[in-house]
């Protein structure tokens, strides 16, 4: 990680992650006033949205983009997003190893001059700030119950993503850790 920040003092560092959401009902508490138990609408599709983001971790802002599925060609498909979204820039990818992130994806990312890889240790979720941005998104656009259809979620998880700074102390808290081993 120094060694990318001292060759490429303008590049970006991003970490990736993906989710998908469904219009059903997610576990929670609410309250309600005794005797009147609150009513939760669901749909009886399994219709669900994916996501796939990417979360500058020094500057906090959110690359994020819908795609039909969680697999390699999507993958890349988004890389090629995030790297008009950043133009020449050097980017250092921050990945968990998800099978979509390899093969294909993989190669692409190894092919690219400007794209560098590291991946996450397996396991450990809590350490990709992406997830922590996923958490507070749907926290914060209703925990998936207040939309009719998948067009409105969409548009409520895309309205959140690119209108939020996200700011974590990832860099002081883990960087020497997880990185520098």
């Amino acid at each position: 990680m120094t060694d990318f920040r001292q060759a490429h003092p303008e590049g970006i560092i991003l970490a990736l992650d993906q989710m998908s959401a469904y219009l059903q009902a997610t576990l929670t508490r609410a309250w309600a006033p005794r005797g009147e138990t609150p009513v939760v609408q669901i749909t009886p599709q399994r219709d669900m949205l994916h996501f796939y983001g990417a979360l500058d971790v020094i500057g906090g802002r959110e690359v994020a983009l819908s795609l039909p599925k969680l697999d390699g060609e999507n993958t890349i498909h988004f890389l090629n997003h995030v790297m008009r979204c950043f133009p020449g820039r050097a980017i250092l990818l921050l990945l968990d190893r998800a099978s979509w992130h390899k093969g294909k994806a993989r190669r692409f990312i190894e092919a690219h001059p400007r794209l560098d890889l590291i991946y996450f240790p397996p396991g450990c979720p809590d350490l990709n700030p992406q997830e922590h941005v996923w958490k507070q998104t749907r926290d914060a656009v209703g925990h998936l119950r207040d939309y009719p259809h998948l067009s409105h979620l969409r548009r409520a998880f895309q309205s959140y993503l690119e209108n939020t700074r996200f700011h974590f102390d990832w860099i002081d808290k883990y960087l020497p850790l997880i990185l520098c081993i």
